[in-house]
């Protein structure tokens, strides 16, 4: 595989343009006219701080941490908050224990028995307290929430899945935010429909295939998705699933099987080194610039995780740094209707 290929890899859409590897420290040019928000995304970050690419939003798909310490958090919140994105809206994840506050009561002495019990309201005040609300920083627990990336612009719509309830991370080692297999159509039932959606852990069949080769995302978040059809659907948890994908979605059909696709898929079928422009190939089933007139009823599915175990970062990132080449935020531009 060609490795100068690798650092320039983008996706276009008539209505998205990806971009999940480029030049941190030239970044490529938004759109430029005022129809298009930018959005950033990153997950698993893990109380790492890296460069981030500005833009309109950011998004986080959580495991902000590494095991939620309030150390970790204000770490982490302080780092975010410190970005110059005017929204950033985040969820958490399976590592961040102490905001599945009824799992860590009965959970904290395996994790933090050296460091005593976390206390969670200091940790919501990092989250929701008056600093991250001047910073624009918004968490998300099992809510929706809207807004404006730019005055006078689309009203977005975001969901983000956290909470009580379940992370979209099926019983997972007893970690927080599982949920039980049986219990996971009730949960996944209760998503509207949103322009953005915000999951921790990764529909089956979408970026979730573990080094070890098992497809191992949840199979009722998938069996909703054509029901759902988010225009953003950012997901993490599985490191090595790292990948980014846009799907059409046939209009006349309410029940289109959502797609299958995996990074191995990618970077074999369409590698980058085909196109001279950098730019990968389009898999079939992905609007293009031939597509027809009006506004295609598109799905951007994007694993941002930013732990460097992806074969991206294999191949570029020898260093093995969080955020680093092969593994840097995910720039998503959407065209706002």
């Amino acid at each position: 595989m060609n490795t100068d290929a690798l650092s320039k890899i983008s996706l276009h859409s008539p209505v998205a343009i990806v971009h999940s590897q480029y030049d941190i420290n030239s970044p490529p040019p938004a759109p430029g006219q005022e129809e298009w928000t930018r959005f950033v995304c990153l997950s698993d970050s893990h109380s790492r701080t890296f460069e981030v690419p500005d833009g309109d939003v950011l998004l986080h798909g959580g495991d902000l941490t590494n095991t939620g310490t309030l150390a970790e958090f204000r770490k982490t919140i302080e780092w975010l908050c410190s970005l110059p994105h005017k929204r950033k809206i985040i969820i958490a994840g399976n590592h961040d224990l102490t905001l599945d506050s009824e799992w860590y009561d009965c959970n904290y002495v395996r994790w933090h028995s050296r460091e005593g019990k976390q206390d969670f309201q200091s940790i919501m005040d990092l989250l929701k307290g008056p600093d991250a609300v001047d910073a624009g920083l918004v968490y998300l627990q099992d809510e929706e929430y809207k807004f404006q990336a730019k005055p006078g612009g689309k009203w977005w719509s975001v969901y983000g899945a956290d909470g009580l309830h379940g992370q979209w991370s099926p019983e997972f080692y007893n970690w927080a935010f599982s949920y039980k297999r049986e219990n996971a159509e009730g949960i996944m039932s209760k998503i509207p429909k949103t322009d953005i959606l915000l999951t921790h852990g990764p529909p089956y069949g979408i970026f979730d295939r573990i080094t070890q080769g098992a497809d191992v995302g949840c199979p009722n978040l998938r069996a909703h998705l054509s029901r759902l059809r988010p225009r953003l659907h950012l997901v993490g948890h599985i490191h090595e699933a790292r990948g980014a994908y846009i799907h059409e979605w046939n209009t006349l059909s309410t029940s289109e099987e959502p797609p299958v696709v995996q990074n191995d898929t990618e970077f074999t079928e369409h590698d980058a080194s085909e196109s001279s422009s950098g730019s990968t190939s389009i898999p079939s089933g992905v609007g293009t610039e031939d597509s027809k007139p009006g506004q295609p009823e598109t799905t951007v599915f994007v694993n941002a995780a930013n732990w460097p175990s992806a074969k991206t970062a294999r191949a570029v990132n020898v260093r093995g740094l969080f955020g680093g080449p092969g593994v840097q935020p995910v720039i998503v531009d959407m065209k706002e209707f």
